[in-house]
């Protein structure tokens, strides 16, 4: 996954591109000591999506395309 990491003062936002689909959380860049179970994430609908376990945000950049079936 090439999702870039910002880092705000609330939460972390998790930028996507479309060839970082299906998003899952915890992504490859999160430390292996603050992992949870994997839980894969909708962002197709409004192109965001929040991790149920830790809270990180989930991010389309913008002008990405999602191809769908």
């Amino acid at each position: 996954m090439s999702a870039s990491t910002e880092t705000s003062t609330s939460s972390t936002v998790v930028l996507l591109k479309a060839g970082d689909l299906p998003a899952f959380c915890p992504n490859p860049k999160m430390p292996l000591w603050n992992h949870h179970p994997r839980v894969f994430l909708d962002v197709n609908h409004d192109g965001k999506a929040r991790c149920p376990y830790c809270g990180t945000q989930y991010q389309l950049e913008p002008g990405a395309v999602v191809h769908g079936h």
